[in-house]
């Protein structure tokens, strides 16, 4: 068989690089069919964009001159983060906790009050007056006057402080007060919203109070008076009213709860609430 396939080896040796040559210098465009295609150019959008008139821009801003980001505008608020009934061992109180501002992006007037009525009397109650100026989108300085009406006699305090956000939702506030007689005082708070579902929200909160000095008559020793600590489960119905559960941890400290001993109290005192938070 080897004599059939050598002149057919030859004929494939002797034609291949005619074959070759050929495809390379075959030109292609002569050929019906292969034409490339060219892009057509147009000289505008199939779907031409109308100009940007000034009554598109009214229908979008409330002024052509654009948002102003510290307008001259008085706004307020008011919260009560607590109202609330408290129940301990020794008995049943009602506690308050609020405060609100009117005013501007830059200053406000900020109004503070808390307190305590217990066995038809109010054991505590105080209200602040201050003035809030921004210095960071997050944090105010205030100053202003706070007045105590409970424990004790009514007394007048001048009040210095920083007040705002720390961390994402977390509040915090710093106050130093220096009262008629030369006292002075100190008091730390913070709360933090931890959100569980859209309308379910967990409020772990504490608070610290500091005296510079024994004061008998209204029950506080020097140094680290007393703190408390709690955690409020509230349901938010609306922003605006939210009722919640929770519970407190009081403790005093140093001549505070020698004060306490003597007057036939606990040093330290856990205490179940149920409220309403409320906004106007």
């Amino acid at each position: 068989m080897s004599h059939l396939f050598r002149p057919v080896a030859l004929l494939i040796a002797t034609f291949a690089p005619v074959a070759l040559v050929s495809a390379e210098t075959m030109d292609h465009s002569q050929m019906q069919g292969m034409t490339p295609a060219k892009p057509v150019a147009t000289s505008q959008s199939r779907t031409p964009i109308p100009p940007l008139t000034d009554a598109d821009r009214a229908a979008v801003y409330n002024a052509p001159g654009g948002h102003m980001v510290h307008d001259s505008g008085i706004n307020s608020l008011f919260v009560i983060n607590q109202l609330e009934w408290q129940g301990s061992d020794d008995g049943r109180a009602v506690g308050w906790d609020a405060k609100g501002w009117i005013g501007g992006d830059i200053d406000r007037l900020w109004l503070r009050t808390e307190g305590e009525r217990a066995k038809g009397k109010t054991e505590k109650a105080e209200i602040q007056a201050l003035w809030g100026h921004a210095i960071s989108p997050w944090w105010d300085v205030v100053a202003g006057l706070r007045q105590d009406f409970k424990p004790g006699d009514s007394e007048s305090w001048a009040a210095f402080g920083l007040q705002g956000m720390a961390l994402y939702n977390f509040e915090a506030e710093a106050t130093l007060f220096v009262g008629e007689g030369g006292q002075t005082a100190a008091r730390l708070e913070g709360d933090y919203d931890i959100l569980l579902t859209n309308r379910l929200v967990l409020q772990p909160t504490a608070e610290a109070n500091f005296y510079g000095k024994n004061d008998p008559g209204r029950g506080m020793g020097s140094g680290l008076s007393e703190t408390e600590v709690g955690v409020r489960l509230r349901y938010e119905i609306r922003r605006e009213f939210a009722p919640y559960v929770g519970v407190t941890w009081n403790r005093a400290y140093g001549q505070t709860a020698e004060y306490a001993r003597d007057e036939g109290e606990d040093r330290s005192e856990v205490r179940w609430v149920l409220g309403v938070r409320l906004w106007f």
